[in-house]
């Protein structure tokens, strides 16, 4: 079963940028290299939306229009592990971030989590 534990959340205060991981285990039959990765968040009420995609080979990243130009996302398969680098917070960014494998990144194209498996997230507050 493939997972993930997310970090790097917390309070933001002004002028700070976090950078979120995500660590990834149970990558037995397919190894974690194979896959594109991508970034969730889920804020109060909300529907889960996507976030930033990258491809297995770092080679293509996508990001939602509300993030792009703020966020990076990035990953290390040697480490099994993907980050995303926040810039340029908003109170709007508030929301719990999830990782997980997703359908094929490409650039203009959508992505979501094809196994619907999640993780407990790691909870991003930028005060307003």
């Amino acid at each position: 079963q493939l997972q993930f534990v997310e970090s790097g959340g917390g309070l933001a205060q002004p002028g700070e940028s976090p950078r979120l991981s995500c660590s990834g285990s149970g990558f037995t039959l397919v190894k974690f290299s194979a896959y594109s990765i991508g970034w969730f968040r889920q804020a109060p009420g909300k529907a889960r939306e996507g976030v930033a995609c990258i491809s297995y080979n770092s080679d293509t990243r996508n990001y939602a229009d509300s993030v792009l130009g703020r966020f990076t996302i990035s990953r290390d398969n040697a480490k099994d592990t993907g980050y995303l680098q926040m810039n340029s917070l908003k109170s709007e960014d508030t929301a719990v971030y999830y990782c997980a494998v997703t359908t094929e990144c490409r650039t203009g194209r959508g992505w979501y989590n094809p196994f619907g498996q999640w993780g407990q997230g790691t909870q991003v507050t930028v005060p307003s």
